[in-house]
């Protein structure tokens, strides 16, 4: 698949961008964990799970099964937080406001 594209660093030149999926995994991840350096920004893709093998007597545990690590600059970081909002937005105003746990939903003005 060819995407023709332009970056802001140069913006008088296009590329064509092949993408290359032959090593493309999916995993799927309904938890996360972020931690950060000074220079990097590091997302920990996971899911979690109530223990499938519970001590009697113990207190419930969850486990948080981590798969996959993203590490990113600050400035991808910032565009995936960008690029995120917006396919958040779009999906609100088509299907309505997702709430998170805990959190009231927001009265409509």
């Amino acid at each position: 698949m060819a995407e023709e594209i332009s970056t802001d660093q140069q913006q008088a030149q296009n590329y064509q961008l092949v993408i290359d999926e032959r090593d493309l995994r999916t995993v799927y991840s309904n938890s996360y964990r972020i931690h950060a350096t000074a220079d990097e920004v590091v997302v920990d893709l996971s899911f979690n799970m109530p223990d499938p093998n519970p001590q009697q007597g113990q207190q419930p545990r969850l486990i948080l099964k981590i798969s996959d690590r993203v590490v990113l600059s600050y400035l991808n970081a910032k565009r995936l937080a960008l690029s995120l909002g917006q396919l958040v937005k779009r999906y609100e105003q088509q299907f309505g406001e997702l709430t998170p746990p805990g959190q009231r939903p927001t009265q409509p003005r």
